[in-house]
């Protein structure tokens, strides 16, 4: 058994205390400088009084498909969803993507910045097959350990409207996947019934979960919502189901947004989010009032949708602080929760947070509290995943 102690350091900002680890758990949170009560004839860390936090989640991320690492690719194509599947179809092959050098490398920006879990979305299509899964986990693999990744089958052109990707993401349930995707129902595929049919039949099938990609807005996009929640109520998918990116929630009324929330909390809905700048902002606090799970991600990181993204899921949080207009303590505080502790069942986990027994991934930062290291994200002092270190001042170790 492998033994740590990281001393003298304040979990979310508060009394100092002393963390135990014993091989990738917590074993022990006590105050500050106390006797010890296991055998620790292992390395300790001085903490030197900084904050520490849980290690970040992102829960919606596309490790595949980025070019990290790769000269700069100047951003082409056309807007729009449509716009941006056709401009990566055309030009991935010339990258390489998918690359596992370079998933590996921005799994490795995720750790350096504090994330130690994702849930990445990876493409399946009629072009690629199930070559990206396969990256990716080779790209986890090279890690160690460090960073754990809950893999989504994602059909990134369409579902009814390519013959033969139903198929694809049932082979990828079988062979692992946790969760399959989809991608607006409507507005890509124009059949949002068929769609739906068939990728509730496959996670009622396989038992895994789905996340679903909508983008469109307003009535349309409430309208697929409400089929969504029909269907997985009538499935007993309570609990597996996220709606990501979820625009138009923002856009409703107010009494019909309440409404809606009131029933995705019926049925066990979770929402991921990336808070894009221009879009309209959640109802996250009666989101969070009733149990409707909300996590943060990063989306996709210099790739052929967009230049953007460094893999700091801290500044990911810090945006959606600013689009939701955010000023207090405990807001600032949420937001960051959001992005760590409130996230477990995003990656599957029960418990995500600096307490006995959570998986020992630990980040420390050198800030007055939690409010200021949001604002200000400075570099991650210390990255401790699965009970190692990873990262020191904000660079690989």
């Amino acid at each position: 058994m492998v033994r740590r102690t990281v001393s003298n350091v304040r979990p979310w900002g508060r009394e100092a205390v002393d963390l135990v680890i014993e091989d990738n758990l917590i074993a022990e949170v006590r105050p500050a400088g106390g006797p010890a009560t296991t055998d620790e004839s292992g390395e300790v860390i001085d903490g030197g009084g900084l904050v520490a936090l849980p290690g970040f989640v992102n829960a919606h991320a596309h490790v595949d498909k980025s070019w990290w690492g790769m000269p700069w690719v100047s951003s082409g194509g056309e807007g729009g969803t449509q716009g941006r599947i056709a401009h990566e179809r055309a030009e991935r092959d010339k990258l390489g993507i998918p690359s596992a050098d370079a998933a590996t490398a921005v799994l490795g920006e995720f750790l350096r910045h504090g994330t130690t879990a994702t849930r990445t979305h990876v493409d399946v299509d009629l072009g690629v097959g199930l070559a990206g899964i396969e990256v990716v986990r080779e790209a986890v693999a090279r890690h160690q350990g460090a960073i754990q990744a809950e893999i989504v089958a994602f059909p990134q052109d369409g579902v009814i409207r390519r013959p033969g990707v139903l198929e694809l993401l049932d082979r990828a349930a079988a062979a692992g996947a946790t969760a399959i995707g989809g991608l607006d129902p409507a507005g890509i595929d124009r059949d949002p019934v068929a769609q739906l049919d068939g990728l509730f039949a496959i996670a009622e099938r396989r038992g895994v979960g789905l996340d679903i990609h909508l983008h469109d807005g307003g009535e349309l996009g409430a309208f697929q919502y409400e089929l969504i929640i029909d269907r997985t109520l009538r499935t007993e998918l309570q609990g597996r189901v996220t709606v990501s990116h979820g625009f138009a929630l923002g856009e409703l009324a107010a009494d019909r947004r309440l409404g809606m929330v009131e029933r995705l909390a019926e049925a066990g809905i979770s929402w991921a989010t990336v808070a894009p700048p221009r879009s309209a902002p959640l109802p996250w606090r009666e989101m969070i009032e009733y149990g409707v799970g909300i996590g943060l991600g990063t989306d996709g990181i210099r790739d052929l949708w967009s230049p953007f993204g460094d893999g700091d899921l801290l500044r990911v949080a810090l945006g959606f602080a600013r689009l939701h207009g955010l000023r207090t303590d405990q807001e600032l505080i949420t937001a960051v929760e959001l992005a760590g502790s409130r996230a477990a069942a995003f990656v599957g986990r029960t418990v995500h947070d600096l307490v006995a027994g959570a998986r020992a991934d630990v980040v420390l930062i050198d800030a007055e509290n939690v409010p200021d290291a949001l604002v200000r994200a400075p570099a991650r002092e210390l990255v401790i995943a699965g009970g190692r270190v990873v990262a020191r001042s904000g660079r690989l170790a």
